[in-house]
Parts: C-alpha cells; structure tokens; sequence
C-alpha cells in the first residue's frame, strides 16, 4: 500500500452559502468579543439566571464539602476547586446542562453509578430539568482527590 499525495487541486472546496458562513463568522466573533471573564466564583454564579444560581450554589457547596481544603479559583474561565496547588475539578453553568470537569476512573460501580448520564470526554453533564445528584458530586470530587497524587515538596 503507498502514500497517496494530494495537491491543492485534488481537494474539493466544501460549499457553504454566504448568507451561511456570514452568520457563523458573526457568531464566532459575537461570542469571542462578548466573553465575560470571571475573578471569582460569585461573579461567575451571578451571571446565570436565578434558578441556574441555586443549582450551581448547590454544586459548589458539594464540592467544598467533599474537599473542605481546596481553594476556589477560576481556571480557564470556569469555577475551580485546586489542591496542594494543583486543580482537582472544574465545573460550569450552560443552558441547559451543568458540567463537572475531570471524570475520575473510579470502580466498576461507580462506572455503573454515571453511566445514565451524558458524558463527552472527561465531562459529565447534569441536566437543569433534572434533579442534580449532589451526593454524586462528591463523590466525584473524593475519587479525583484520590486519583491526584499530593505535590511534593
């Protein structure tokens, strides 16, 4: 089997109407100059609707008692609980979903315990039109802690 070379002639452009690719530009640029950056974790809640608040307070909350030594920061514009100077979980606030950031590796069990929930690369979402599982939070948070090895030094 040999490589096959291309040239700038052999790929085909992909077509998109005009109309089209102006609303996506307007959109990237609306979204990428319109970004609020966040110093603190109550200036990130405060920017969410009122119901949205609650539920993010209530993650927050999880988190500190799962990990009652962690500092608060934000990291990446998102809420960030960091120990011994490395961070252990971020999470954030969407439309319609909350995300928690790493998933840890965890059991077979607790494999079992996520599974209903959507998951795209080390993220679990916690839909808004459910009942967030806070006990599962922190238990998110305990297996994270366990997995991050203590900075030396």
């Amino acid at each position: 089997m040999s490589a096959r070379s291309y040239s700038y002639r052999s790929i085909r452009p992909i077509r998109i109407a005009p109309r089209l690719t102006f609303q996506l530009l307007a959109s990237y640029n609306k979204h990428m100059t319109d970004k609020k950056h966040f110093t603190t974790i109550d200036e990130y809640i405060s920017a969410f609707p009122k119901d949205t608040q609650a539920v993010l307070e209530k993650v927050r909350q999880s988190i500190r008692k799962a990990a009652p030594g962690a500092v608060e920061t934000i990291s990446y514009d998102m809420p960030t609980f960091d120990l011994n100077g490395k961070h252990v979980v971020f999470f954030s606030g969407w439309k319609r979903h909350i995300s928690l950031y790493p998933i840890p590796a965890g059991d077979e069990a607790f494999q079992q315990k996520i599974a209903h929930y959507k998951r795209a690369k080390s993220t679990i979402q916690f839909s808004l039109d459910k009942p967030v599982p806070y006990d599962l939070v922190e238990q998110i948070v305990t297996l994270l802690m366990l997995e991050k090895p203590e900075k030396e030094g």
